[in-house]
């Protein structure tokens, strides 16, 4: 009986068309793309928040649970034997994909939240103490800034914080007054998920480094658009999610350096993280396996692969590119309007495809909702990062509209002539 996986959708067939990306085909992989939203054509521009799926990846997690469907790691039998090569092939590609030394270096968890968490939790209470300091800066994500504050709480260390500029830039020089013998550790963004900004995160790096102290990096916003190399960055950690990256929710990975990962105690305990148990005295695996208890989601690292295939199969020069030009052009556009706002950096050398603005006179909120009735989805809120709002903006919320590999300069005119409709209110 032949049980393997059937193939899935190629993830280089017709994308690139001569010079450049051949659009009209990558937005028929994308089946959700073709619906229609208020009786309008869908324009998708929420996708800082989380990233559409190609056909590739639907149907690679389809085909598992069609074919597949087994645990991983603990069968000797043909599904189980094929779960688990699908699995642990998942952590070579995404490994491959970030520049990790080994796919040792790589633990499936839940999503760069839970990456965070394992990091203050594992490492953070292994290397803070009294005393001791932990560098955060203003434009973090929540989820880059609770862990730590929990961790500080709980260990008598402090939290310190980098301001930025007007602009939406790192003040560097206020950074490097901060760091002293008493930093264990510096925690930053590679991407501002609410301004766009990409931290200079290989100078935050060795500045730390200098100092003896380990840097974590949320990469949420980061895969999906820039060039990420661990390797090269040399971070001691590194966290995404799945789901802003083409793959699907509930799955992300923490890179580590193998070294701290190997003295690190483990996250969670159950069955798959454990070497021998007896009522006397448990012994671990070996990481990563020792921070993945439990029955992974499999479907998610199947789907997490196919989407960091996908991209590669597109090219991240050609996606930078296109990124690149699209929020020119948007911006641009945006600036037709007389009562918006635009946030932050506009330089596109140290921007991603993310525009946070405020219209005059309403409220975020109700700007998305306009934007709703048009088929148009953007973001609205304070995009978990209240502090950067309400101290550094000066607001209570805004608006996001933040671009990918799919969106094209038609759909920006649409937003815009929507923008010009609000500008009359």
């Amino acid at each position: 009986m032949n049980c393997t996986q059937p193939g899935t959708l190629s993830t280089t067939g017709s994308l690139l068309s001569g010079p450049g990306l051949d659009l009209a085909a990558i937005r028929r992989e994308f089946p959700i793309l073709a619906r229609q939203v208020h009786d309008k054509p869908l324009v998708y521009l929420d996708n800082a928040a989380t990233t559409q799926k190609p056909r590739a990846v639907l149907d690679a997690m389809a085909g598992f649970y069609e074919w597949s469907c087994a645990n991983v790691h603990r069968g000797v039998h043909t599904m189980s034997d094929r779960a688990t090569t699908l699995y642990e092939q998942a952590r070579l590609s995404v490994a491959g994909f970030i520049g990790a030394g080994s796919p040792r270096e790589v633990v499936f968890v839940r999503g760069a939240t839970e990456a965070i968490n394992l990091a203050a939790h594992c490492f953070g209470r292994q290397n803070v103490g009294p005393g001791d300091e932990v560098i955060v800066t203003w434009m973090e994500h929540h989820a880059n800034i609770v862990p730590w504050q929990i961790l500080c709480a709980q260990t008598g260390a402090s939290l310190r914080v980098v301001p930025i500029s007007d602009a939406g830039e790192l003040r560097l020089e206020a950074y490097e007054k901060l760091l002293s013998r008493r930093t264990k550790l510096v925690a930053l963004g590679h991407v501002s998920n609410a301004l766009g900004t990409v931290n200079p995160v290989q100078r935050v790096i060795d500045m730390a480094h200098q100092h003896g102290a380990a840097v974590v990096v949320d990469g949420a916003q980061a895969v999906a658009h820039v060039d990420v190399n661990v390797h090269d960055l040399d971070c001691d950690f590194y966290a995404f999610s799945g789901h802003k990256v083409f793959g699907p929710m509930g799955i992300g990975i923490l890179y580590g350096k193998l070294r701290h990962l190997e003295a690190m105690p483990p996250w969670q305990a159950g069955s798959d993280m454990i070497e021998t148990v007896t009522f006397e005295k448990t012994s671990y695996a070996p990481a990563p396996l020792k921070f993945e208890a439990g029955t992974p989601n499999i479907e998610g690292a199947i789907g997490l692969a196919e989407a960091v295939k996908y991209l590669e199969a597109l090219g991240m020069s050609e996606v930078v590119s296109h990124e690149k030009a699209l929020t020119k052009y948007a911006v641009e556009r945006m600036q037709e309007c007389k009562k918006i706002t635009i946030h932050g950096c506009l330089d596109l050398s140290k921007k991603c495809g993310i525009i946070p603005f405020s219209v005059k006179g309403l409220s975020s909120h109700d700007v998305a909702l306009i934007c709703d009735n048009y088929g148009i989805m953007i973001r609205s809120g304070y995009h978990c990062a209240q502090p950067l709002h309400q101290q550094v903006l000066k607001l209570q919320s805004s608006d996001r509209a933040s671009f990918y590999i799919y969106n094209t300069q038609e759909e920006i005119d649409r937003f815009v002539e929507v923008l010009k409709e609000i500008d009359q209110l």
